[in-house]
């Protein structure tokens, strides 16, 4: 390499020769020089040493070891080379050459490979020439193209992962643990019930008619509702199908009606005996709430007697005057004669007497045996009272029955207890008869329908009774007078 360089620097010294480069002008002055170096020092070495040569050998042997699997040198000639016995079709060997020449020059155009590996590589090509007849064996260039280097592939990482597969492995382990205990998932139940029914001949599901039968049943294709032709299993699993509505859900809370008709006595222009009885009603609801509010006064009125003068002046006095201790006198008797407590004990019965009592025992339980053994007896002749109160019970438990439904369906009309609140029945609306109008024209309007709704709701139970939420001024308001008008006052 440096006779090379030598000898680049010799051509490029003389007169005559033309460089690439336009700033030089062939004057031997401008050319630079080599630069004289300590190298000695270690930081030089690399950064005065021509290395070109060594990475032009390392990239020639990686090329090689990429393309033909190792160093050329080193395979036997048999992979190389091949000896040529002749061709049998004229004609299209030297297409087959032509096109391996063009080849050989775009690779020496575009590539820059050493001359060396594009030799190997020229005389692999003009191998693949083969007789006609024998395409079913693989090219040699494609053989030498094989990759068959040493260094394995790097492995894809991303290749091997699974989505969730941290979450189906535990799925699969408790599957597994459930099964050694002998308990089997849902689907495998309702798959094994399938096939024992399937077994027995009792069908399961209705299967779907196939679309081609043409005995299948027809439907309306303008109607509002589409006929279901999958599978009922396959829409249940699926859950396309919905499920069924329990019936009591579908019942009402209330019996009432959404709207309740106001009575004749509501009309604007109403028939005096139905304004009357309309007055009525309103007048036992009043009595009604008078009667509650006096009965809770009694409840809460004080019941402790009046002071009188003595019982006040005793109060005051109370406490002043000190009571002599008072002894206690002492009985007449002696305490010596008195005795305290039980003095007589009882004597242990003898032999007689719990053989009598023994005796008086058994003698009274066959008295009641015999009773009983008669009772039982006398019975039979009481057969058509006691069919009497048998049938005068049954009477009375279907009365309570008859009752009890009574007052079930009676408590479907009844708002029922959902919150804290108990439900109010709102002021029935009246007018007096003074108050009456002849016509619309005059009609005062009373009430309001949205509070009407909002305690309908209330009464068909479908929300709860609420109250209007007090306002509760977190702070103290101050008052304050401006002096604009503290001067005009």
């Amino acid at each position: 390499m440096a006779a090379a360089r030598k000898h680049k620097r010799m051509a490029a010294s003389q007169p005559g020769f033309l460089s690439f480069n336009s700033g030089l002008d062939g004057n031997s002055s401008d050319i630079k020089r080599r630069k004289r170096v300590n190298k000695n020092k270690k930081k030089n070495w690399n950064k005065y040493s021509d290395i070109q040569d060594v990475e032009e050998f390392l990239d020639d042997v990686r090329l090689q070891e990429k393309a033909a699997g190792g160093l050329i040198a080193e395979k036997p000639d048999a992979s190389l080379f091949f000896v040529d016995t002749g061709e049998k079709n004229k004609e299209t060997q030297p297409r087959k050459i032509k096109k391996v020449l063009s080849l050989y020059s775009l690779l020496c155009h575009c590539f820059f490979f050493p001359a060396q590996s594009i030799t190997v590589l020229f005389f692999s090509l003009l191998e693949t020439t083969v007789k006609k007849g024998k395409r079913s064996k693989p090219l040699r260039i494609d053989l030498i193209l094989q990759p068959d280097s040493r260094i394995p592939a790097p492995k894809n990482v991303l290749a091997f992962q699974q989505p969730n597969a941290k979450k189906q492995r535990r799925m699969a382990e408790k599957a597994a643990r459930l099964a050694a205990m002998g308990v089997l998932p849902r689907r495998e139940k309702l798959l094994q019930l399938r096939r024992a029914a399937a077994a027995s001949g009792l069908p399961v599901k209705e299967t779907p008619v196939a679309n081609n039968n043409p005995a299948r049943a027809f439907y309306d294709l303008w109607s509002a509702g589409t006929p279901e032709t999958a599978d009922p299993y396959y829409l249940e699993q699926t859950k396309k199908k919905l499920v069924k509505r329990p019936d009591r859900l579908n019942e009402k809370p209330s019996v009432l009606p959404a709207i309740e008709v106001v009575g004749p006595g509501g009309s604007y222009n109403p028939d005096f005996f139905s304004h009357q009885d309309l007055l009525r009603e309103a007048h036992e609801v009043e009595v009604k709430k008078l009667k509650a509010e006096e009965r809770l006064a009694r409840q809460l009125a004080v019941k402790e007697d009046i002071a009188t003068e003595e019982s006040s002046f005793k109060e005051q006095v109370e406490g002043l005057i000190e009571e002599g201790d008072v002894e206690p006198e002492e009985p007449e008797g002696g305490s010596e004669d008195t005795v305290i407590g039980p003095t007589a004990t009882q004597e242990k019965k003898t032999e007689k007497q719990r053989r009598k009592e023994k005796a008086q025992r058994i003698k009274e339980l066959r008295r009641k045996a015999e009773r009983q053994m008669i009772d039982k007896q006398q019975q039979l002749f009481q057969l058509r009272s006691i069919r009497a109160n048998l049938k005068t019970q049954e009477q009375r438990t279907k009365q309570r029955q008859a009752q009890r439904k009574a007052n079930q369906e009676a408590q479907k009309s009844m708002p029922r207890r959902l919150g804290r609140l108990k439900f109010q029945a709102p002021d029935l609306d009246v007018q007096l008869s003074h108050e009456l109008a002849g016509s619309l024209r005059g009609l005062k309007p009373e009430g309001s329908i949205l509070k009407d709704r909002f305690m309908s709701l209330q009464k068909r139970n479908l929300i709860e009774p609420r109250e209007r939420a007090k306002f509760k001024r977190k702070y103290k308001v101050k008052y304050t007078e401006k002096r604009a008008f503290r001067e005009i006052v």
